[in-house]
This record gives C-alpha cells, sequence and structure tokens, in this order.
C-alpha cells in the first residue's frame, strides 16, 4: 500500500505568509495542506481535528504563541511532528523548543530552499535546524541561569509557582490546560538547571519575580 502525503496544518498571523507557504508547498504530490490558522488556539483546536502530521508554525502568534502552542500539541498531540518556520534567531527560543521535543527550526528567510526538505525530515522523525549553525553549537554549552533564557508566559507560571500556587490554580488563572502547565514548569527546571519547586521559589525571590 503506498502511503498517502505528508498531511500539513500551517499556522502563521500574516496571509501574505501563508500565501507563500502554499505556493511553496503545491505541486509536490507528496505533500497537503489540510488546515491554516492565524492564531494558537484556532491552530491546536484544528490539529484536534485534523490530525496533521506535522504542523508548521510561527514563534508569533495571537491568542497562543508558539512555544505554548509546542507544549500543548505534545501534551495533547504528541503524534504531530512540530516544525518552526520563524523570524526570530534567539538562542534561548531554540533551546526551549528542542526541549519541547520540537523537530524541527527554520528561519523564514530560508524557507524558499529549506521548507520542503525541513517538512520531510520532521516527518521522518529527524531534526532539522539549519541555517542557524550558531544556535545548534549553543545547545551543547553550559546552561546560565538567568530569566531572560524564558518566556513571558513561562515567567508567568515561575511567579505563580513560587506564589504557591498548584498546576490547577495557575492553568484556571492563565487559561490554559493543566497539562501545558506541566510542560512550562518542565521547561522552566530544565532552564534553569533547578530540580525542586522550593529551589524554584528561592530562585524567583532572589531575581525579584516573587
Amino acid at each position: 500500500m503506498t502511503p498517502g502525503p505528508v498531511r500539513i496544518l500551517m499556522v502563521d498571523d500574516h496571509p501574505v505568509v501563508l500565501a507563500g507557504l502554499k505556493a511553496l508547498i503545491g505541486g509536490h504530490p507528496d505533500l497537503a495542506i489540510v488546515g491554516e490558522a492565524r492564531d494558537g488556539r484556532t491552530a491546536l483546536r484544528l490539529a484536534t481535528q485534523l490530525s496533521p502530521d506535522v504542523v508548521v508554525l510561527d514563534i508569533s502568534l495571537p491568542e497562543m504563541n508558539g512555544i505554548e502552542l509546542a507544549a500543548a500539541l505534545r501534551a495533547e498531540k504528541p503524534e504531530c511532528r512540530v516544525l518552526v518556520l520563524t523570524v526570530h534567531e534567539e538562542r534561548a527560543y531554540l533551546r526551549q523548543l528542542v526541549e519541547l521535543g520540537v523537530g524541527g527550526y527554520l528561519l523564514k528567510r530560508s524557507a524558499a530552499d529549506e521548507l520542503l526538505e525541513a517538512i520531510r525530515t520532521v516527518q521522518a522523525g529527524k531534526r532539522y535546524v539549519t541555517s542557524f549553525p550558531e544556535a545548534v553549537a549553543a545547545l551543547e554549552r553550559p546552561r546560565r541561569r538567568s530569566t531572560c533564557q524564558l518566556t513571558t508566559r513561562q515567567r508567568e507560571i515561575l511567579k505563580l509557582v513560587s506564589e504557591g500556587k498548584s498546576a490547577k490554580e495557575i492553568a484556571y488563572i492563565l487559561d490554559i490546560s493543566v497539562k501545558t502547565v506541566a510542560f512550562h514548569k518542565t521547561s522552566i527546571f530544565s532552564a534553569l538547571g533547578l530540580r525542586t519547586v522550593a529551589e524554584l521559589t528561592r530562585y524567583a525571590i532572589e531575581c525579584g519575580i516573587a
């Protein structure tokens, strides 16, 4: 039995970008766009409904940003491969996304040359990170404890954890799922090199977050 095309969900808040990506993918019989979304919440809903093989998403999204969306997809649709396509070159983003199990990180300026290969590589279960070699090297360097490595949402969760809030309470306050809170907490512990809530709370106090 011949396998069908790779089913792709495209997520970007710019219609022109979406149109350009569709033009790049169109005409390749092994690839098929099954849905489009312009915000994170819609993307998560469509991923649940459509069960795409690969979700291509931007980091800067309304409603739920790309890092939050990647965490939610990992929790709720772990079978979906995620390819981040973004203008952001910050190493902290790449580190966080790799920790979340994201399959690929591609800069938009390289999409015309590399998008098709990136999608196929991610679908095959391999990691795709090119056009950003300095960031790949950064993954191997010792981590420094700094809240600069955390996203705005993760800093919010760090503050709430340090205040003694439970995962359920944090999920209610931030209007996200408990699973998403858990993934963010795991990423925070990893990024800061901490192991316990007590250490996290002490660190938050020292940094003036709590």
